[in-house]
């Protein structure tokens, strides 16, 4: 058996190459680190906070209800004849000439009590283990954008050295809990099979878990093949303990395409988790409120659902809420919106009425890392947490409502992510936290800088950003006088510069090579 000794990649292929310095978490237990990255450590985020209702009882059972007559008077279309079979096995009333698919209510709350509350995501790395559900909080690179920029290279097509060097940034970033589906979409590489070529940078460049492509069988399996691989076991052993997962991207309004289906049948069987998430804009893929536009949604997600448990019952699946308006004198969709976040926190109180596990999230339609960049985004971010979401997908990097991914951005989303899970660490409570003695040692209109209270905790008392600047403005006019977007300029190309492959195990890498290339091979000749 081959140690677990480093590979490392050629310098050339890894960025800007490799300081001596590595990156560091500063322990909120310890000193300040100085001169080097500071960061909060790896965690798994636990909200210790009731969510947000902003509906009432009745509002989301009158959701419910509309969701249900969606459902038997309308129908779901499906594009895929498989589909429509197992719909129909299961009792569904299927239209095979029209593809729709309407259900009773009764037997959609049957098989959506099927699926678990809860489930885990381990990389090859299981000190990286998640759990997904209850009060818990993951937070994602975002996924699929076809255009990358940075400050100093400016806008260009998504390739796949960008894609690389991302990859490199976010292993780094504690806050970042696992990788969404293809960060950027590298469209250098053939699209037939350059999913292969992003799920072994995903596991090569990074330990985190992963988003699959699951559009159709084959390259959900891929992405799966190859996670049961690096963590040296078999697929049937990973049903047991997942490692990937996916979004199932309903065609709203009301159509699960060919493709889609096929991929969330093979996530079920195989035991991954599905993300199962329609894409409703209020006044382009669904009616112009919000009620009317939950009620669709709810409908589309619960139908994915339900397709999970007849295919596998109890496999792990999700409930996604992506419900947003549009700029109705342009047609633009809008994000980050008092829209967005009413919507976001409303998904959160249906995915908890039917006990599953909440996604939801950070968007923006900025066009550049501005102002309107910052607060589209802490808009969605706290929609999301305070709405209840367990996952944030679509997490950091997001621009130009989703078509582009920015560097800079990344690293203020980053900031923006460790500000929200410091917000949900829980305030602790003893005699020493209540200060009483540090109170009563300060006379009135004195200071507490020199209290002896003070002094034992100046160091690690209040959360310390890495991109912010709490420097007065003669000292921040001193150091060169930098904006934000500059200062995020600068550290990630530190990042970049402090970049060391993580450890995996030789025999596990070649076998990972080995696999992509039969599969290019397979690809090739027949197309599968």
């Amino acid at each position: 058996m081959v140690s677990d000794a480093s590979t490392k990649a050629p310098d050339g292929e890894r960025g800007r190459g490799r300081s001596s310095r590595p990156v560091r978490a500063r322990s909120r237990g310890g000193p300040r680190k100085t001169g080097l990255f500071n960061q909060l450590p790896w965690r798994n985020v636990v909200r210790p906070y009731k969510p947000v209702e902003v509906f009432s009882e009745d509002q989301i059972e009158a959701i419910h209800n509309n969701s249900m007559r969606i459902l038997e008077e309308l129908g779901i279309e499906f594009m895929d004849p498989v589909t429509l079979d197992m719909l129909r096995k299961a009792g569904a009333d299927v239209n095979d000439s029209t593809g729709l698919v309407k259900f009773d209510r009764a037997m959609v709350m049957e098989y959506v009590a099927r699926a678990p509350s809860t489930f885990t995501l381990t990389s090859r790395n299981p000190e990286r283990r998640l759990t997904i559900g209850d009060n818990s909080v993951v937070f994602s690179l975002m996924a699929g954008a076809a255009s990358v920029h940075d400050a100093e290279r400016g806008r260009r097509p998504a390739n796949f050295k960008d894609f690389e060097n991302i990859l490199r940034i976010a292993q780094q970033l504690n806050c970042i809990h696992y990788v969404g589906n293809q960060v950027i979409a590298p469209i250098d590489l053939p699209a037939e099979s350059r999913h292969l070529d992003c799920y072994f940078a995903n596991l090569t460049l990074t330990d985190r878990s992963y988003h699959t492509t699951a559009i159709g069988a084959n390259r959900a399996m891929d992405g799966i093949n190859m996670m049961a691989i690096s963590r040296g076991m078999t697929v049937d052993e990973m049903a047991k303990d997942p490692g990937v997962t996916t979004v199932i991207s309903v065609n709203s309004p009301r159509r699960f395409d060919g493709p889609m289906a096929e991929g969330l049948v093979a996530m079920a069987k195989a035991g991954q988790p599905s993300i199962i998430t329609p894409f409703t804009l209020m006044g382009a893929m669904t009616a112009v409120s919000i009620p009317a536009a939950l009620s669709q949604q709810n409908a589309e997600a619960l139908t994915g659902v339900v397709l999970s448990q007849i295919a596998a019952p109890g496999s792990p699946v999700a409930y996604g809420c992506y419900v947003s308006d549009v700029d109705m004198k342009s047609g633009a969709p809008a994000f980050g919106t008092p829209e967005y976040m009413v919507a976001a926190m409303g998904g959160g109180q249906l995915a908890r009425r039917y006990n599953l596990p909440y996604r939801s999230s950070n968007a923006c339609s900025a066009n550049t890392v501005d102002a309107q960049a910052a607060y589209e985004s802490l808009n969605s971010l706290w929609g999301a947490v305070l709405g209840g979401a367990n996952i944030v997908y679509q997490g950091a990097g997001w621009m130009e409502g989703g078509l582009l991914f920015s560097y800079e951005k990344l690293m203020l989303d980053a900031e923006l992510i460790q500000q929200v899970m410091e917000f949900l660490k829980p305030v602790k409570f003893d005699e020493d936290e209540l200060g009483f003695e540090a109170i009563k040692g300060v006379k009135p209109g004195g200071h507490f800088f020199g209290e002896p209270h003070t002094m034992a905790r100046y160091e690690t008392a209040f959360y310390a950003p890495f991109l912010s600047d709490w420097r007065n403005y003669e000292n921040w006019e001193i150091a060169g006088g930098l904006t934000a977007t500059q200062r995020a300029t600068a550290l990630w190309k530190q990042l970049l510069d402090e970049y060391e492959e993580p450890a995996m195990a030789v025999d596990r890498r070649e076998e990972l090579a080995a696999y992509v290339a039969k599969r290019k091979e397979e690809i090739a000749k027949d197309g599968i």
